[in-house]
């Protein structure tokens, strides 16, 4: 069974209940509004979105840029956008074939294309093939190998995000195939903050890179790196002002929505100091505040105010999200945590142009320093990519909730990494030595088509948090000069320190001593069994020849027995292999 992503799902259903709906509202005749969509230079734009005004529907262009929608009558009004251009409203006539050309926006702060990884000189012809081969897919697109000779210096955007592997785990505990643009390698390897052990006393980050073989090709090596941020000591944490900004319209009236958001919020309060503050606006039928701001040792109150919480209504999220801000401008801590939560489902019902002025207006403030945590829940209408797309803007980190227990795990038990910062525009740069490094590739961080498409799009670095592991693996082909105590790559890490200007770096060549990997530790080793799993799920063309019984195997030998969350992930292997079967996999 061919495995769709989330987006062409949501396409074909809107269609599909087009195709349902028009003839019982008495329409007879199919109509279409046919065309493409291009850039200035007649460059094709997939992916791009187009609103249809008469039903309020959204479409999108396809691989080459052309369209076809289906329309209740024979004349209408579109509004094609896409990142990065100027939307255009334009009349469309069934009976003509429409050529729309958008123009790029003038290139302001915030409004880049962001990227997740980035090869320095890498063009987009080179990369070209891994777009069209048939193991691609349209939203991520795979890292491919690169020769060191050639692109030597590769980086990655740091972040704590973590929210794929919880969704991941839904979609499998719902014996349902798990879209490929769901999997993102990186945030199921934050899961679980492998290893950490803190950095030297002075020191935001500690470099920690080990080397040993590749478990799904024998003639490779794996490069771990593990970058650790300082834990912040709880007598010195900042005051926090806390702006909740929770989603009470009618779709999150379901068991897995708003019970599990009101749960966690709970949790979070428990961690709450007197000198910190918190405020609670809601958006649904209405929008308004919901608590005003309430000290941290006031937790009775905040919890009355989080239980009377009830869903209904439509989902006017920009306006929610102006006034959260507005708030949270108004009860500003100088030199403080100040941070608003968004909790949601995605589904914001505002049209593509609010859409766009949200994103602008999260951009902005992040400038003033209010941070912003995105917390996900529910199915089906679950927006991934807009609650992506907002926390990366807004500076932030985003989590998907699925469960009571994932509710307290994330704004209890971490609650320090979630919500209190220590390094702002982290960024982490390798430099590959091309006399040991034939070619490399990175696991994970794989970047949009959109993005990859986009000749203007630029990397930043993220938001990392107190006491967090961040686990980079790169697959590497050993030139012929390559030895087991080798120095193949040197490190650097950029990064401002929490309200401040200065970028500060932090350079490391270290010599690494190549580790067996059944002598490697039994974290790294679960790692790459992590790493290995998500390949799997995005039916990765690095990995054709690898059975789901090899991925148990590997995983099970370096679990934790006394491990909830290792113990689980096994659990998670096991529902794959019965979902996907030995159709998916000639073994296992």
């Amino acid at each position: 069974m061919q495995i769709l992503s989330a987006a062409v799902n949501l396409k074909n259903l809107i269609y599909f209940s087009l195709l349902v709906l028009l003839p019982r509202l008495g329409i007879a005749q199919q109509l279409y509004v046919r065309g493409e969509v291009t850039d200035e230079q007649g460059k094709p734009l997939p992916n791009a979105a187009i609103l249809q005004h008469s039903t309020r529907f959204v479409f999108y262009s396809g691989g080459t840029g052309g369209f076809g929608v289906l329309c209740p009558k024979a004349t209408d009004s579109l509004t094609f956008s896409m990142d990065g251009y100027q939307s255009l409203k334009l009349p469309a006539d069934a009976a003509q074939y429409l050529k729309v050309v958008l123009k790029r926006k003038q290139v302001t702060a915030g409004s880049v294309t962001k990227l997740a990884s980035l090869t320095q000189n890498l063009t987009r012809e080179w990369q070209q093939p891994w777009l069209t081969g048939d193991e691609t897919y349209v939203s991520l697109l795979e890292n491919g190998f690169v020769p060191a000779a050639g692109f030597p210096s590769t980086g990655v955007r740091l972040n704590i995000d973590r929210a794929s592997y919880s969704n991941v785990r839904r979609f499998l505990k719902m014996s349902t195939h798990v879209p490929p643009d769901a999997v993102r390698i990186e945030e199921m390897l934050n899961y679980f903050n492998f290893r950490y052990e803190p950095p030297p006393p002075g020191e935001t980050f500690a470099i920690r890179p080990v080397l040993t073989e590749c478990p799904w090709n024998a003639a490779n090596r794996l490069m771990f790196v593990q970058v650790a941020s300082r834990q912040v000591p709880l007598d010195s944490l900042p005051p926090s002002h806390l702006t909740f900004l929770i989603d009470v319209s009618g779709s999150m009236d379901m068991p897995n929505r708003l019970p599990l958001l009101k749960s966690g919020f709970r949790s979070l309060v428990q961690n709450l100091r007197p000198v910190d503050s918190v405020s609670i606006v809601v958006y649904g039928g209405s929008v308004g505040v919901w608590m005003p701001t309430t000290g941290g040792d006031q937790k009775e109150k905040i919890f009355r105010a989080i239980d009377s919480l009830e869903p209904g209504g439509a989902t006017p999220g920009e306006a929610g999200v102006k006034l959260a801000y507005r708030l949270a401008q108004t009860h500003f801590i100088r030199n403080g945590n100040n941070r608003v939560i968004l909790a949601t489902d995605g589904d914001f019902n505002v049209g593509l142009r609010s859409e766009s002025d949200l994103e602008e207006l999260i951009t902005k403030h992040r400038q003033t320093g209010i941070y912003l945590t995105c917390l996900g829940v529910g199915m089906g209408n679950y927006k991934d990519s807009k609650i992506q797309a907002l926390a990366q803007k807004g500076h932030g980190n985003f989590a998907y909730i699925d469960s009571y227990a994932e509710a307290e795990k994330v704004l209890l038990q971490e609650f320090m990494q979630t919500l209190y910062t220590v390094a702002d525009d982290a960024s982490f740069i390798v430099q590959f030595d091309p006399s040991v490094v034939q070619q490399y590739r990175l696991v994970g961080f794989d970047n949009k088509v959109g993005a990859f498409l986009d000749s203007l799009a630029a990397m930043e670095g993220g938001e990392i948090g107190s006491a967090y592991s961040s686990l980079l693996i790169f697959e590497v082909e050993p030139a012929t000069s390559f030895t087991a105590s080798v120095q193949p790559a040197q490190f650097q890490l950029l990064y401002r320190l929490p309200n401040q200007n200065k970028v500060l770096q932090v350079n490391e060549f270290p010599h690494i001593t190549e580790v067996p990997w059944t002598q490697l530790n039994r974290e790294y080793q679960l790692a790459g069994s992590v790493a290995l799993f998500g390949m799997l799920l995005r039916n990765s063309r690095y990995t054709k020849n690898i059975s789901w019984d090899q991925v148990m195997n590997l995983a099970a030998a370096a679990a934790d027995k006394e491990n909830k969350s290792q113990q689980e992930f096994l659990e998670m292997i096991k529902l794959a292999k019965k979902i996907y079967g030995k159709k998916k996999r000639g073994k296992g």
